[in-house]
């Protein structure tokens, strides 16, 4: 399966997202492919302290951008199982590219104003995307969700209206084990103290996404 973890919206927790979900399917076994497509090259960073810490990643990580990944991820997929593209805040031409390729685009968005107002604009380029990609799965999630509050649900509310998109009920809260975990080049799964509701959340998001 080939998933985009994407948005126009930028500062919205891709990148933590494409890691530890990446590293969650390799620990079920998978081999997975994880293609950094932001010009600021977190991932790659990710990955090279996780090697050092750990030795190894665990998953292939390499660095594509524009059309590249459009054309590298079709001869690099079949080799995996999984390939999971983190790619930037912004619509450039590596997100337009990813999104030609992928079976799934998973679009994280925060509880906010700014933040809900942006989904429209990554709602253009899925349709856009599914001219030529038709298969394309264009899935939200609430991410650095609130503990409690009603912004919550009034932001699920917004986001099962958005035209073209699905929203899955799996929300990420924000919560402080994942920064902790990506500190040591580790998913919340390998925390040790395990948090255990990052790690359901987390597991109850990989379940929806790769189905």
């Amino acid at each position: 399966m080939i998933l985009v973890v994407g948005n126009t919206k930028g500062g919205v927790g891709k990148t933590t997202l494409a890691v530890n979900l990446a590293i969650a399917r390799a620990l079920d076994g998978r081999d997975v492919l994880l293609v950094d497509g932001d010009e600021q090259a977190t991932a790659i960073g990710f990955t090279e302290l996780r090697t050092e810490q750990l030795g190894r990643p665990g998953y292939t990580a390499v660095s594509l951008h524009g059309a590249a990944i459009r054309t590298q991820t079709r001869q690099l997929a079949p080799k995996y199982a999984d390939v999971v593209i983190d790619v930037g805040g912004r619509d450039t031409g590596s997100l337009r590219a990813a999104l030609t390729v992928a079976d799934t685009v998973l679009i994280p968005v925060q509880p906010r104003s700014f933040d809900l107002w942006a989904i429209d604009n990554i709602a253009a380029l899925v349709r856009e995307a599914r001219e030529i990609n038709d298969r394309l799965r264009a899935v939200v999630v609430l991410n650095a969700a609130d503990a409690q509050g009603a912004d919550n649900d009034a932001a699920a509310e917004a986001l099962g209206e958005a035209d073209g998109l699905e929203y899955l009920p799996t929300p990420i809260g924000r919560r402080k084990a994942f920064p902790n975990a990506a500190a040591g080049g580790r998913s919340v799964l390998e925390l040790t103290p395990r948090d255990p509701k990052a790690a359901q959340e987390l597991a109850a998001m990989v379940k929806a996404v790769f189905v």
